[in-house]
């Protein structure tokens, strides 16, 4: 099994809270995980239609069927059941990690613990494989390799063909999270929507360009937006703007979570299509940015991430708030150095106080010019 960087946070949590909770999209590996962590827990997942049927009918009853300490799959499928491990926690707060429960849904998890679990949870959110895990299992293919396949488990742990894996999961999250929560009633509108935003990766979402092209409101553009938030098939990058005026834009940019999902979206069956896409530049900016994001969830980190750009088009591709200060990142897929790709970035420091670093991520070997970091795309992740 690879071994996940965040299992040291999560073993910290667990000896600190009664109850730790693991988000995270579909197949990243968190029953997996939380098993080889906990293996002195008892175990049930909440998608059998049996167990949970019994949760529901005779909460109480379950509870006792299944005594701490114990790991809960899908929790949300049964949300009344926090109240109760609430209950169950408080009768013994000496004990820590008495409860581990994993979930999906993002909002939905989050607000019922959130509401039932407040003071007495830790949570973590486990995401697809970072390009530094793989790293330490030996698995180092070229970046068009790594834009193909992505970073789900069972493609590097157990030899799963992308294309098939990314289907079915297609297959599985539109026939049912989706309809759960939006209860389609076009599913292949929805599918052309999930096409076209893979197509905006890294650009600035236009909702009304969006709902001009697929017939359906911007505001149907933005709950479908939200869903994909939700079950952590994309995320969001928000511009940083502070107090510096009005110049700066305020729309937001859409990733995805799973690179190798956006590359299946737009028809990509092979590493060799990969470089001669137009979206190769943007495929490869994801794929940086999700690995800090990951990273950075996997160190308990809040990601703090952020774009910039002006009214002009002056950007960073990412900006990270360390305290008051900030670190800009431009992003280039490309092999080879040059002094341009720091342009942008050498104009945003005469315009944006309290930068703190400024780092180029490229294909290419580490050095720095005039307090410019040129950073190779596999390393960053570490320093962010």
């Amino acid at each position: 099994m690879i071994q996940r960087k965040i299992a040291e946070y999560i073993r910290r949590v667990a000896g600190e809270y009664a109850v730790v909770s693991v988000m995270g999209p579909r197949q990243s590996g968190k029953t997996t995980l939380v098993k080889s962590l906990f293996p002195q827990h008892g175990y049930v997942n909440l998608e059998d239609p049996d167990e949970r049927l019994a949760a529901e009918s005779d909460g109480a009853a379950f509870m006792k069927r299944h005594p701490a300490p114990l790991i809960i799959d899908e929790v949300q499928r049964v949300p009344g059941l926090l109240s109760r491990i609430q209950v169950l926690a408080d009768d013994t707060p000496a004990r820590k990690g008495a409860y581990v429960i994993t979930g999906s849904h993002q909002p939905a998890l989050r607000a019922a613990v959130s509401q039932s679990l407040a003071g007495r949870v830790a949570i973590a959110t486990l995401m697809p494989l970072t390009l530094s895990e793989l790293a330490a299992v030996g698995i180092r293919p070229p970046r068009e390799e790594l834009l193909f396949k992505g970073f789900m488990p069972r493609i590097h742990g157990e030899g799963a063909t992308p294309s098939r894996l990314y289907s079915n999961y297609l297959a599985t999250y539109v026939e049912r999270d989706v309809n759960e929560i939006l209860n389609l009633r076009n599913r292949r509108t929805f599918e052309s929507f999930l096409r076209l935003v893979a197509g905006r990766t890294g650009q600035l979402m236009n909702y009304d360009a969006l709902s001009s092209e697929i017939g359906v409101s911007a505001a149907t553009i933005k709950s479908w937006l939200s869903v994909l938030e939700a079950s952590f098939i994309t995320f969001t990058l928000p511009c940083y703007y502070r107090n510096w005026g009005k110049r700066f834009v305020r729309t937001p940019k859409v990733y995805f979570t799973e690179v190798g999902l956006a590359a299946h979206l737009l028809g990509i069956r092979s590493p060799d299509q990969i470089v001669r896409d137009p979206l190769f530049g943007g495929l490869f900016e994801n794929m940086v940015i999700a690995d800090i994001l990951k990273s950075r969830l996997n160190r308990g980190l809040a990601p703090d991430m952020y774009f910039i750009r002006d009214h002009r088009g002056l950007e960073a591709d990412l900006a990270i708030e360390n305290g008051r200060r900030l670190d800009l990142y431009e992003i280039k897929s490309s092999m080879s150095f040059s002094p341009d790709f720091a342009s942008g970035l050498r104009k945003l420091q005469t315009m944006i106080p309290d930068i703190r670093r400024s780092t180029v991520v490229y294909s290419g070997q580490a050095h720095s010019v005039s307090g410019i970091d040129y950073v190779n795309f596999c390393e960053v992740a570490e320093i962010a």
